[in-house]
């Protein structure tokens, strides 16, 4: 692991001089390069602890931070992201893909500085030299611990959820609650998601007649284009949806 970005050419110690053979240069160079790569290995174990006791710490991180760490984990195993960005219909895999897309050429230690430093603040107590627990209950898994499957609606804390996620959810008990607390605007745009989508489009795209219907009851407005320009009506394959928001969209205009 720690070879991937440490590096290993030999150098002589002395300023001109020569090295007598292939063996002593192997020596003195190992000899030369010890310190930075046992600093190496012990940021690269220090990672691995750090992923395997975040499994344990899911319950009070927020998602933000599981996507914080999760970019950071991809950074660290692959590189830089190296997949074509999801579908518009692949809200988890977008959020993930667009996390690890921002970190461009980060180095993998760096990314590993960065992921051990959350750990240590969703868990001031915690004690690396303590030694995990092993077996199924220390199991990574492909992408971290639990963070691989980022993001599940159950490892969202309910708190932590708004109207774009209740119309992931299909929740339109919860949707009508936050509609008629008036606390939320049901033309916003998805702050996180950064392509200009309104709950109207997500309705639209996951193909929730009910939740399309309500949102428009309330006030949503099916003229409002995405940043890739898309009406609502443009990003759903639903027939019964896109009748209805051509109807609204026409006694709009």
């Amino acid at each position: 692991m720690a070879s991937s970005f440490v590096s290993t050419g030999a150098t002589t110690g002395d300023s001109g001089g020569e090295l007598s053979s292939e063996e002593d240069s192997g020596d003195v160079g190992e000899s030369l390069q010890s310190p930075e790569i046992e600093a190496s290995r012990n940021l690269t174990e220090l990672f691995e602890k750090a992923a395997v006791h975040l499994q344990g710490l899911i319950h009070v991180a927020s998602r933000e931070q599981l996507l914080y760490l999760y970019a950071r984990y991809k950074q660290v195993k692959i590189g830089n992201c190296n997949t074509p960005k999801p579908s518009f219909f692949d809200f988890e895999g977008k959020q993930k893909w667009e996390a690890w897309k921002a970190l461009g050429d980060s180095s993998p230690s760096q990314a590993m500085q960065e992921y051990i430093a959350v750990v240590k603040k969703l868990d001031p107590c915690w004690n690396p030299q303590t030694s995990e627990k092993k077996g199924k209950e220390a199991n990574t898994g492909f992408g971290g611990p639990v963070v691989s499957s980022l993001y599940h609606e159950e490892t969202i804390r309910e708190e932590d959820k708004n109207i774009f996620d209740y119309c992931r959810e299909n929740n339109i008990d919860h949707i009508t609650k936050a509609i008629t607390s008036k606390k939320v605007d049901v033309n916003m745009e998805d702050e996180e998601d950064n392509e200009g989508q309104t709950a109207l489009h997500y309705a639209a795209a996951c193909e929730f007649l009910d939740i399309v219907e309500l949102l428009l009851q309330s006030g949503a407005d099916p003229t409002l284009r995405d940043q890739d320009g898309c009406l609502p009506e443009e990003v759903t394959d639903c027939k019964a949806v896109s009748l209805v928001l051509q109807q609204h969209t026409a006694d709009k205009v």
